[in-house]
Protein backbone atom coordinates (compact mmCIF):
# COMPACT_ATOMS: atom_id res chain seq x y z
CA UNK A 1 0.00 0.00 0.00
CA UNK A 2 1.16 3.52 -0.78
CA UNK A 3 1.70 6.19 1.85
CA UNK A 4 0.36 9.63 0.87
CA UNK A 5 1.38 13.00 2.27
CA UNK A 6 1.30 16.62 1.03
CA UNK A 7 4.18 18.89 0.16
CA UNK A 8 3.05 22.48 0.55
CA UNK A 9 3.71 24.96 -2.24
CA UNK A 10 2.91 28.62 -2.89
CA UNK A 11 0.26 29.96 -0.50
CA UNK A 12 -2.20 27.06 -0.51
CA UNK A 13 -1.23 24.37 -3.03
CA UNK A 14 -0.72 20.74 -2.04
CA UNK A 15 1.67 18.58 -4.05
CA UNK A 16 0.39 15.13 -3.09
CA UNK A 17 3.20 12.61 -2.75
CA UNK A 18 2.73 8.84 -2.94
CA UNK A 19 5.52 6.71 -1.51
CA UNK A 20 6.41 3.03 -1.50
CA UNK A 21 9.81 2.36 0.04
CA UNK A 22 12.22 4.80 -1.61
CA UNK A 23 10.11 5.19 -4.76
CA UNK A 24 7.65 8.05 -5.10
CA UNK A 25 5.10 9.83 -7.28
CA UNK A 26 4.05 13.46 -7.09
CA UNK A 27 0.81 15.06 -8.26
CA UNK A 28 0.81 18.57 -9.76
CA UNK A 29 4.26 19.87 -8.78
CA UNK A 30 3.81 23.55 -9.59
CA UNK A 31 6.98 24.44 -7.71
CA UNK A 32 9.96 22.07 -7.96
CA UNK A 33 11.89 23.53 -5.01
CA UNK A 34 9.89 22.05 -2.09
CA UNK A 35 9.76 18.70 -3.90
CA UNK A 36 13.54 18.61 -4.33
CA UNK A 37 14.05 19.65 -0.69
CA UNK A 38 11.65 16.99 0.62
CA UNK A 39 13.00 14.22 -1.61
CA UNK A 40 16.58 15.03 -0.65
CA UNK A 41 15.68 14.99 3.04
CA UNK A 42 13.74 11.70 2.83
CA UNK A 43 16.10 10.15 0.24
CA UNK A 44 13.27 9.44 -2.21
CA UNK A 45 13.51 8.69 -5.92
CA UNK A 46 10.84 10.31 -8.09
CA UNK A 47 9.55 7.71 -10.55
CA UNK A 48 6.48 9.48 -11.96
CA UNK A 49 4.72 12.84 -12.08
CA UNK A 50 0.95 13.11 -12.55
CA UNK A 51 -0.54 16.32 -13.93
CA UNK A 52 -4.24 17.19 -13.70
CA UNK A 53 -4.32 20.36 -15.84
CA UNK A 54 -2.20 23.02 -17.48
CA UNK A 55 -2.33 25.84 -14.93
CA UNK A 56 1.18 26.87 -13.95
CA UNK A 57 0.71 26.34 -10.20
CA UNK A 58 0.10 22.66 -11.03
CA UNK A 59 2.56 22.11 -13.90
CA UNK A 60 5.38 24.62 -13.46
CA UNK A 61 7.84 22.17 -11.91
CA UNK A 62 7.61 19.45 -14.55
CA UNK A 63 10.75 20.15 -16.56
CA UNK A 64 13.14 20.71 -13.65
CA UNK A 65 11.96 17.58 -11.84
CA UNK A 66 11.96 15.52 -15.04
CA UNK A 67 15.52 16.60 -15.80
CA UNK A 68 16.66 15.88 -12.24
CA UNK A 69 15.04 12.46 -11.79
CA UNK A 70 14.57 11.29 -15.40
CA UNK A 71 11.00 10.31 -14.51
CA UNK A 72 7.84 9.67 -16.51
CA UNK A 73 5.20 12.41 -16.68
CA UNK A 74 1.53 11.48 -17.07
CA UNK A 75 -1.13 14.03 -17.91
CA UNK A 76 -3.57 15.47 -20.43
CA UNK A 77 -2.81 14.86 -24.09
CA UNK A 78 -2.81 17.54 -26.73
CA UNK A 79 0.83 18.55 -26.57
CA UNK A 80 0.09 21.84 -24.81
CA UNK A 81 1.86 20.93 -21.54
CA UNK A 82 5.61 20.78 -22.03
CA UNK A 83 7.26 17.70 -20.55
CA UNK A 84 4.41 15.19 -20.59
CA UNK A 85 5.82 11.88 -21.81
CA UNK A 86 2.73 9.69 -21.28
CA UNK A 87 -0.39 11.54 -22.48
CA UNK A 88 -3.67 10.13 -21.20
CA UNK A 89 -7.27 10.18 -22.37
CA UNK A 90 -10.62 9.60 -20.66
CA UNK A 91 -11.01 6.18 -19.02
CA UNK A 92 -7.43 5.20 -19.86
CA UNK A 93 -5.87 2.80 -17.37
CA UNK A 94 -2.19 2.91 -16.43
CA UNK A 95 0.10 1.65 -13.66
CA UNK A 96 2.12 3.57 -11.11
CA UNK A 97 4.40 1.66 -8.73
CA UNK A 98 2.56 -1.49 -9.73
CA UNK A 99 -0.90 -0.10 -8.86
CA UNK A 100 -3.66 0.45 -11.40
CA UNK A 101 -5.02 3.97 -11.89
CA UNK A 102 -7.65 5.31 -14.28
CA UNK A 103 -7.77 8.78 -15.83
CA UNK A 104 -11.15 10.54 -15.79
CA UNK A 105 -11.86 13.52 -18.03
CA UNK A 106 -13.46 16.18 -15.83
CA UNK A 107 -13.66 19.48 -17.77
CA UNK A 108 -15.09 22.61 -16.25
CA UNK A 109 -12.28 24.40 -14.44
CA UNK A 110 -10.22 23.83 -17.57
CA UNK A 111 -11.04 21.83 -20.68
CA UNK A 112 -8.02 19.54 -20.28
CA UNK A 113 -8.64 18.61 -16.63
CA UNK A 114 -8.06 14.97 -15.72
CA UNK A 115 -8.71 13.30 -12.38
CA UNK A 116 -7.05 10.07 -11.27
CA UNK A 117 -8.76 7.24 -9.40
CA UNK A 118 -7.40 4.03 -7.93
CA UNK A 119 -8.93 1.22 -5.90
CA UNK A 120 -5.60 -0.61 -5.55
CA UNK A 121 -3.12 1.97 -4.33
CA UNK A 122 -4.33 2.22 -0.72
CA UNK A 123 -6.63 0.42 1.69
CA UNK A 124 -9.46 2.69 0.53
CA UNK A 125 -10.12 4.10 -2.97
CA UNK A 126 -8.32 7.36 -3.73
CA UNK A 127 -9.09 10.27 -6.05
CA UNK A 128 -6.78 13.07 -7.15
CA UNK A 129 -9.17 15.65 -8.55
CA UNK A 130 -6.95 18.69 -9.15
CA UNK A 131 -9.12 21.81 -9.14
CA UNK A 132 -12.40 20.23 -10.25
CA UNK A 133 -13.62 19.38 -6.75
CA UNK A 134 -12.59 20.92 -3.45
CA UNK A 135 -13.82 20.04 -0.01
CA UNK A 136 -17.15 21.90 0.26
CA UNK A 137 -16.56 23.53 -3.13
CA UNK A 138 -15.50 23.27 -6.76
CA UNK A 139 -13.09 25.09 -9.03
CA UNK A 140 -13.89 28.29 -10.85
CA UNK A 141 -15.24 27.65 -14.33
CA UNK A 142 -12.52 29.26 -16.42
CA UNK A 143 -12.74 27.31 -19.70
CA UNK A 144 -15.72 24.99 -19.47
CA UNK A 145 -19.44 25.38 -18.84
CA UNK A 146 -21.68 24.74 -15.84
CA UNK A 147 -23.02 21.67 -17.68
CA UNK A 148 -19.52 20.27 -18.08
CA UNK A 149 -18.68 20.98 -14.45
CA UNK A 150 -21.88 19.30 -13.27
CA UNK A 151 -21.19 16.25 -15.42
CA UNK A 152 -17.62 16.09 -14.10
CA UNK A 153 -18.67 16.34 -10.46
CA UNK A 154 -21.39 13.75 -11.12
CA UNK A 155 -18.65 11.29 -12.08
CA UNK A 156 -17.24 11.72 -8.59
CA UNK A 157 -20.61 11.45 -6.84
CA UNK A 158 -21.05 7.83 -7.92
CA UNK A 159 -17.65 6.70 -6.61
CA UNK A 160 -17.62 4.68 -3.37
CA UNK A 161 -18.42 6.95 -0.42
CA UNK A 162 -15.18 5.97 1.35
CA UNK A 163 -13.11 7.28 -1.57
CA UNK A 164 -10.45 9.64 -0.20
CA UNK A 165 -10.53 12.95 -2.06
CA UNK A 166 -7.16 14.69 -2.56
CA UNK A 167 -7.78 18.22 -3.85
CA UNK A 168 -5.21 20.65 -5.19
CA UNK A 169 -5.67 23.49 -2.67
CA UNK A 170 -6.39 24.23 0.98
CA UNK A 171 -9.68 26.03 0.39
CA UNK A 172 -11.91 24.14 2.84
CA UNK A 173 -12.42 26.86 5.44
CA UNK A 174 -13.52 29.54 2.97
CA UNK A 175 -15.64 27.04 1.04
CA UNK A 176 -17.52 26.11 4.21
CA UNK A 177 -18.25 29.79 4.89
CA UNK A 178 -20.04 29.86 1.55
CA UNK A 179 -21.66 26.43 1.97
CA UNK A 180 -23.34 27.43 5.24
CA UNK A 181 -24.67 30.56 3.52
CA UNK A 182 -26.31 28.35 0.89
CA UNK A 183 -27.65 25.86 3.47
CA UNK A 184 -27.77 27.62 6.87
CA UNK A 185 -29.63 24.73 8.52
CA UNK A 186 -27.29 21.96 7.32
CA UNK A 187 -25.96 20.36 10.53
CA UNK A 188 -23.27 18.44 8.64
CA UNK A 189 -21.80 21.74 7.46
CA UNK A 190 -21.96 23.22 10.96
CA UNK A 191 -20.11 20.20 12.37
CA UNK A 192 -17.53 20.35 9.59
CA UNK A 193 -16.86 24.05 10.27
CA UNK A 194 -16.00 23.24 13.89
CA UNK A 195 -13.68 20.41 12.84
CA UNK A 196 -11.93 22.45 10.15
CA UNK A 197 -11.51 25.56 12.29
CA UNK A 198 -9.67 23.48 14.89
CA UNK A 199 -7.38 21.96 12.28
CA UNK A 200 -6.53 25.32 10.73
CA UNK A 201 -5.79 26.86 14.13
CA UNK A 202 -3.07 24.21 14.39
CA UNK A 203 -1.96 24.79 10.77
CA UNK A 204 -2.99 21.23 9.88
CA UNK A 205 -4.34 20.09 6.51
CA UNK A 206 -8.10 19.62 6.17
CA UNK A 207 -7.58 17.05 3.42
CA UNK A 208 -8.16 14.42 2.27
CA UNK A 209 -11.92 14.58 2.42
CA UNK A 210 -14.13 11.71 1.25
CA UNK A 211 -17.02 11.39 -1.15
CA UNK A 212 -19.53 10.50 1.56
CA UNK A 213 -18.78 13.71 3.44
CA UNK A 214 -18.84 15.85 0.31
CA UNK A 215 -22.29 14.57 -0.61
CA UNK A 216 -23.50 16.03 2.70
CA UNK A 217 -21.64 19.36 2.82
CA UNK A 218 -20.69 20.39 -0.72
CA UNK A 219 -23.35 22.56 -2.43
CA UNK A 220 -21.88 21.77 -5.85
CA UNK A 221 -22.56 18.07 -5.25
CA UNK A 222 -26.05 18.85 -3.90
CA UNK A 223 -27.59 20.63 -6.89
CA UNK A 224 -30.64 18.35 -6.82
CA UNK A 225 -31.39 19.06 -3.15
CA UNK A 226 -34.37 21.37 -2.56
CA UNK A 227 -32.46 23.54 -0.08
CA UNK A 228 -29.72 24.23 -2.64
CA UNK A 229 -32.19 24.73 -5.51
CA UNK A 230 -34.19 27.22 -3.44
CA UNK A 231 -31.07 29.15 -2.41
CA UNK A 232 -29.79 29.28 -6.00
CA UNK A 233 -33.19 30.36 -7.28
CA UNK A 234 -33.38 33.12 -4.68
CA UNK A 235 -29.88 34.33 -5.58
CA UNK A 236 -30.37 34.30 -9.34
CA UNK A 237 -34.05 35.38 -9.42
CA UNK A 238 -34.51 32.82 -12.19
CA UNK A 239 -36.39 29.57 -12.50
CA UNK A 240 -33.74 26.85 -12.50
CA UNK A 241 -34.98 23.67 -14.12
CA UNK A 242 -31.78 21.61 -14.41
CA UNK A 243 -29.05 20.71 -11.88
CA UNK A 244 -26.36 22.32 -14.05
CA UNK A 245 -28.33 25.58 -13.99
CA UNK A 246 -28.33 25.39 -10.19
CA UNK A 247 -24.58 24.78 -10.23
CA UNK A 248 -24.07 27.72 -12.58
CA UNK A 249 -26.04 30.00 -10.28
CA UNK A 250 -24.20 29.02 -7.10
CA UNK A 251 -20.84 29.16 -8.89
CA UNK A 252 -21.61 32.73 -9.91
CA UNK A 253 -22.70 33.42 -6.33
CA UNK A 254 -19.45 31.97 -4.99
CA UNK A 255 -17.39 33.97 -7.51
CA UNK A 256 -18.93 37.15 -6.14
CA UNK A 257 -19.15 36.05 -2.51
Amino acid sequence: MLEIFPIRAFSDNYIWTLVEGEKAIVVDPGDPKPVLETFNKLKLDLKSIIITHHHFDHSGGIQELKDHFNCDVYGPGGGHIQGISSPLTDNEEFELLGKKFIALSTPGHTLDQLAYYSEEACSEPILFCGDTLFSAGCGRIFEGTPLQMHESISRFSILPENTKVYCGHEYTQSNLTFAITVEPDNQFIKDKIEEVDKLRELDKETLPSDIGSELKINPFMRCEEKTVIDAATNYSSNELKEPHEVLGAIRDWKDNF
